[in-house]
Formats: C-alpha cells, structure tokens, sequence
C-alpha cells in the first residue's frame, strides 16, 4: 500500500495537484494539506503557469475529508484554534493562486473535499459525485470564519446550511442547477473536457484573470469576523471528544451530543 502524499507537476503552462490516499479515499493528511499549501504558493510565484487542475486519485473520491486521528490528543481548545489556523493558511495559499484553477471530481467531495473545490474556480464532476460536510453529525467541530465564506460563497448559504446543519450530501445534479458546477461529464468524458476547459483559461490574458480573482478574493475574505473564542469554545468541548472517539471507534452513529 503506497504512503499518502501529494502529486504536484507542471506541464508547459499548466500545473497539476493530484490527491493520492485511495486507501483512505483521499484523506489529507498533514504532511498533504502542507504539501498542498507549498504546492500552491509555488504556482503562485511560477507566472508561467496559466491554469492549475485539482484530483483526486482513484476515480472514487476527489477528497474524503481530514485525517482526523491526531484529534484524539487533543485537550484544549486552543488546539482547535491552531489547527483552524493552520487550514486557513494552507486554504489561504489556494484562493491566492493568480491563475485559473480547476477542480476536477469524481466520487465524494467531503470536508476539506468541499472546501478545497469551493476554493477553485471552475468545477466539472460526474453523475455520481456527492458533496457535503457532516460535520454535525460526526466529530461535532465547526469551521473557520473563512471556510463557511468560501463554502457558503461557492455553493450558496442556504446549500451550505444543508450540508452542515442537516448533514446532507448534495448530488451533482443539484449543484449544476445552482451554478456550483459548470458541468457534470460522464466518466469516460471527464479527461478530454478538464483538458479542453484548462486549454480554454490558459488561453485568457493572464493579468485580466490575475486582476479579477484579487478583487474577488478581498469582497470574499476582507472584514471577517474574528470567530477564534467560538472555535476554542467546540474543540475544547466534551461533545467534540465523544464524537472524536464515536468516529474513530467506527461506531456508525450520530454521537448523542449534550452541548457542552
């Protein structure tokens, strides 16, 4: 079984991130989510890169979530807050890629799954793709400020109060009409249309697109609330330790949470 990690490679003006955890169904890990934060500040600083496409490997996942063992050592809220900050760094590094990016997804988006591809551009997904983040009715933690504007801003507040609120996975059907995805491509397809959607933003003047994800990106980040005693307040509780043990126990049920 290969170790988890993170495929990065240019090709001529374009820059390909692949997931590789099929194991885990694309799980990040770490050492992926800081692989993938140095993958992105390098595109950033490359002006020859046009555009950059996001995978998964495997056909079954894009991404599954977080490898979350490492939460069961947590004791304190402050934990949490860190480890907040340390996503938003790395989501941080993807949203100020200057050139177009792509997400390119087959099977489950879930968690940082939905978060990263919140964070691209452009969207295509198969018939079968689902999104969601069950955060609620599994480990019980919240996101960042700047995780529920970008996924609230991507898939629509009201969507995102679904999958995160009632837990529900979206299909690839519902967020086509929403305007989420460009395209849902069947699996035989997917390949030719990435292919043929990246040769399409590479071909973009590159300070125009440049120019209009900056100013997209201050509307969406500049002025966020500052959430951290909120975040200390569920990582540090007793809830968020029983949901921890409950989901890696594979208990395969919704923790009965107490609210505190």
């Amino acid at each position: 079984m290969s170790a988890a990690r993170l495929v990065y490679e240019k090709r001529g003006d374009e820059a390909h991130i692949r997931f590789d955890n099929p194991a885990a169904h694309n799980a990040l890990t770490s050492a992926m989510w800081h692989d993938l934060r140095d993958a992105a500040r390098d595109i950033a600083a490359d002006r020859s890169i046009r555009v950059a496409l996001f995978r998964g490997t495997g056909g079954k996942a894009f991404i599954s979530g977080t490898d979350i063992s490492k939460f069961a050592e947590y004791e304190t809220g402050q934990q949490g807050v860190d480890y907040e900050r340390d996503i938003d760094e790395c989501m941080g590094a993807i949203d100020a890629i200057p050139c177009t990016t792509i997400a390119v997804v087959e099977g489950w988006a879930v968690g940082g799954g939905i978060n990263i591809s919140s964070a691209c551009d452009f969207r295509i997904a198969t018939p079968d793709s689902r999104f969601g983040s069950p955060i609620g009715r599994t480990i019980g933690n919240c996101l960042s400020a700047a995780s529920v504007a970008r996924i609230g801003g991507a898939v629509g507040v009201q969507f995102a109060k679904r999958m995160v609120l009632l837990g529900e996975f979206l299909t690839a059907d519902q967020l086509l009409a929403s305007g989420f995805l460009l395209k849902v491509v069947e699996r035989d397809q997917i390949d030719a249309e990435a292919a043929a959607l990246a040769r399409r933003a590479a071909e973009n003047a590159p300070l125009t697109t440049r120019t209009t994800k900056e100013t997209i990106r201050r509307m969406t980040y500049d002025g966020l609330p500052d959430i951290e005693a909120l975040i200390g307040e569920v990582y540090g509780s007793a809830d968020f330790r029983r949901g921890v043990a409950d989901f890696l126990a594979k208990t395969k049920r919704v923790p009965d949470w107490t609210g505190e």
